[in-house]
C-alpha cells in the first residue's frame, strides 16, 4: 500500500488504475416494466376469480378512512383484455401529481450538479481529511447519509465511488470500505431514515394522506442510531484491513496501486456560497412544511429556485442549466413511469372491486394478531415487494394504497405503515439483485455480488433488528398524527 509523502507534489487520482479482472457471472436485472405489466395481467385475471367487494368510506378530520363494519360483496365487475391497456394511461393520469413532482425534483438536482457544488464539496472533504484516517469515515458517511435522508440521492451518488475508493486506498484501507461509505450511507442510513426523502417518505405519506414530512422526530432518532451503527461497522472493517491488508476486498484496485490526491485543489468561494444556498433551502423546506403547510408544489418550487440561485452564483450558463434540468429529469423518467404503471395496477384492482376484497380477507387473518406484529409483518412484506419493484417511489405507489387503509382496519397507524415501508425499502436496497443502483456501484468498484453479500450479511441482520425495534416503538407510542 502506498502512502502519501508530505514532500510529494500534488498529483491527480488516475481515472483507470490497474484492474484485477474478476471472473464472475453477470446478474441479469429483471425488467421492472415487464414485471409491472405481468402483475397487471394477473390482477385482471383475478377479477374473474375473486369476488368483488366494497367497504364504505367515511371522512374523519379531513381524511378518508375505511368503515371496518361496512364490507359487502357486490356484483362482479371483471376487467377485459382491452381495459388492461387503457389502465396504463389512466394510471399515469392518476399518478400525475407525484410523477411531475419526481421529474421536477430530478430536474432541479440536474441543475445543481451542473454547478459542480456537490462534487467540489465531496472532493474538498477527501483532501482535507486525507491524513486523519479514522475521522474521514464518519464525516463522509454523514455526508452521504444526509444526501439520502434529505433529498433521496441514489443514482447520482455513484459518481463518488471512484473518488472515495482511491481515498480509502491512500489511507491503507480497501475498496469495500470506500464502497460501503457511499452505499451504506446513502441507501441504508439515508433511505431507512428518510427524514425528508421525497422519493420514498414523501410519496408514501402523500398516498397515505398524511401531512408531508410529519413524524420527523422519530425518523431523526432512527437516522442517529443507523448512522452510529453504520460508522461502527465500517470502521471495524477498516481497522482489520489496515492491520492485515490480506483481509481486504480490493475489486478493480490492488494494494500496490499508487493513488494520490491533488492537494492543491480547493473549494471555490462560489461553490461555498452555492452550498450555503442548498443548506438554506433545506432549512426553509422544513420550516415551510411544518409551519406553513407546504406541500408538493411548494417543495418543487424551493428546489427549483435554489438550483437557479446556485447556478447564478456559479455562473452556470442558461444553456448548461437547461441541459442539466433535462438530463436530471431524464434520469428520473424510469422511476416516474414506474409510479404510473403501479397506479395502473391499482386502476385494474379498483375497477374490478378487488382492493376492498383483499383488505377484507387480509384484515380477517391479521385481526387477531397483535398490532405490533402486524406492523413488523409489513416490514418484511415491503422487502419482498422491493424485489419486484426496486423503485422506492414506485413501490410506495403500488403498496401504500392497500396498506394505508389496511392499517386502519388492524390497529396500526398510517405513519407506522409508512415507517415499515421506508425501513423495508432501505434494508432491501443493500442486497436485492434487482437493485440497479447496487449493481451499478458494484460494477464501478469491481466488487463481486457474492463478496458484497457475504460482507453485508451481518449488517443486514442488525439493521433488521433495529428496524423491528423502531416499528414496535412506533406502535407503542401510536406514531402519528394518525
Amino acid at each position: 500500500m502506498v502512502q502519501l509523502d508530505s514532500k510529494q507534489s500534488a498529483t491527480v487520482i488516475p481515472e483507470h488504475p490497474h484492474v484485477i479482472k474478476d471472473k464472475q457471472p453477470r446478474i441479469k436485472n429483471i425488467n421492472s416494466f415487464a414485471l409491472m405489466f405481468g402483475i397487471m395481467i394477473i390482477m385482471a385475471i383475478l377479477t374473474y376469480i375473486l369476488p368483488a367487494g366494497q367497504y364504505e368510506r367515511i371522512e374523519i378530520d379531513g381524511r378518508t378512512v375505511v368503515d371496518p363494519t361496512s364490507f359487502t360483496f357486490i356484483e362482479s365487475t371483471s376487467v377485459g383484455f382491452f381495459d388492461i391497456f387503457t389502465s396504463i394511461h389512466q394510471g399515469l393520469v392518476l399518478g400525475a401529481p407525484i410523477i411531475l413532482f419526481v421529474l421536477l425534483f430530478g430536474g432541479a438536482l440536474g441543475i445543481m450538479q451542473k454547478t459542480g457544488t456537490i462534487d467540489a464539496f465531496i472532493q474538498a472533504l477527501a483532501i482535507k481529511f486525507r491524513h486523519r484516517q479514522f475521522i474521514v469515515i464518519p464525516i463522509l458517511v454523514l455526508v452521504f447519509a444526509s444526501l439520502g435522508a434529505l433529498i433521496g440521492s441514489a443514482e447520482d451518488t455513484l459518481v463518488y465511488i471512484a473518488i472515495v475508493i482511491p481515498l480509502m486506498m491512500v489511507l491503507r484501507f480497501d475498496a469495500i470500505t470506500g464502497f460501503a461509505i457511499v452505499m451504506l450511507g446513502t441507501l441504508a442510513t439515508g433511505f431507512m431514515a428518510g427524514i425528508t426523502n421525497p422519493f420514498n417518505v414523501g410519496v408514501a405519506q402523500t398516498i397515505s394522506e398524511l401531512p408531508m414530512y410529519s413524524g420527523m422526530g422519530l425518523r431523526i432518532s432512527l437516522f442517529t442510531v443507523m448512522y452510529i451503527f453504520t460508522v461502527f461497522y465500517i470502521i471495524r472493517h477498516a481497522k482489520k484491513v489496515q492491520k492485515n491488508p490480506e483481509l481486504g476486498v480490493y475489486g478493480k484496485f490492488t494494494p500496490n496501486d499508487t493513488v494520490k490526491l491533488d492537494v492543491s485543489a480547493k473549494m471555490s468561494i462560489r461553490h461555498l456560497l452555492a452550498l450555503l444556498v442548498l443548506l438554506g433551502s433545506f432549512v426553509l423546506l422544513i420550516f415551510g412544511v411544518i409551519r406553513l403547510g407546504w406541500y408538493i408544489s411548494e417543495i418543487c418550487a424551493i428546489f427549483i429556485l435554489a438550483s437557479i440561485v446556485m447556478s447564478l452564483i456559479c455562473r452556470t450558463t442558461i444553456d448548461e442549466m437547461t441541459k442539466g434540468f433535462i438530463n436530471g429529469s431524464k434520469d428520473m423518467i424510469e422511476g416516474a413511469l414506474i409510479i404510473g404503471f403501479a397506479q395502473a395496477i391499482l386502476v385494474i384492482a379498483t375497477n374490478g372491486n378487488l382492493i376492498d376484497t383483499i383488505l377484507y380477507y387480509v384484515s380477517g387473518v391479521l385481526g387477531n394478531i397483535p398490532a405490533s406484529i402486524n406492523a413488523v409483518g409489513m416490514l418484511f412484506l415491503q422487502m419482498v415487494m422491493n424485489f419486484i419493484v426496486p423503485s422506492g417511489s414506485g413501490q410506495a405507489a403500488l403498496t401504500m394504497p392497500i396498506l394505508a387503509p389496511l392499517a386502519d382496519l388492524i390497529g396500526v397507524t398510517r405513519q407506522t405503515t409508512v415507517l415499515a415501508f421506508q425501513l423495508g425499502d432501505g434494508i432491501s436496497n443493500l442486497f436485492m439483485p434487482t437493485s440497479g443502483v447496487l449493481l451499478a456501484g458494484l460494477s464501478i468498484a469491481g466488487i463481486s455480488y457474492t463478496k458484497w453479500f457475504k460482507w453485508i450479511l451481518p449488517y443486514l441482520g442488525f439493521s433488521t433488528l433495529i428496524a423491528i425495534v423502531f416499528i414496535i416503538i412506533a406502535q407503542v407510542i401510536q406514531y402519528g398524527p394518525f
